[in-house]
């Protein structure tokens, strides 16, 4: 399988990469995420720890990490129909909150609607229906990433 696209030519804007640092606990981050996810449009569907799991199942000594599987349904309904249902395969839009630092967490998140359309997977009839998701989604996403940074404990690295 080739990709669509030359891996070396993209950067984080292309796939809606955003990150911050929070000085806090883990949990006190996790809280302060999906309480902003949830006042701005987002639900969570799913969420779950990878390091506990792993730690449990491997005995992996993993930190703290945490992922929040964030959705706004009605877009989410919008862009399955945009990809004939492909873009479910990579859903729900993933936060996580991992810890990098005893009281230092790092929250990261990656556009799935850019991404699908980097994949090709948006139908040819649908490129203009995509750009409007990936712009809503974008809003939203932006409006998260600009509330966590107007918190207290958010801190330039």
């Amino acid at each position: 399988m080739t990709l669509p696209f030359d891996p070396a030519t993209i950067d984080g804007e292309d796939f809606g990469e955003e990150e911050i640092v929070l000085e806090t606990d883990h949990e006190s981050a996790i809280e302060h995420v999906r309480s902003i996810c949830s006042d701005v449009g987002f639900g969570f569907p799913t969420e779950f720890s990878p390091a506990e799991m792993l730690n449990e199942k491997v005995d992996a000594d993993r930190d703290p990490y945490y992922v929040l599987g964030a959705c706004n349904p009605a877009v989410a309904d919008r862009a399955l129909d945009a990809t004939g249902g492909d873009i479910g395969a990579l859903f729900p839009c993933n936060m996580v909150i991992a810890q990098i630092a005893p009281g230092k967490q790092r929250v990261y998140h990656v556009s799935i609607m850019r991404i699908a359309r980097l994949l090709g997977m948006v139908e040819e009839t649908e490129t203009e229906e995509m750009d409007a998701i990936i712009a809503e989604t974008g809003e939203l996403v932006s409006e998260t990433f600009e509330r966590l940074a107007e918190l207290d404990v958010a801190i330039d690295e």
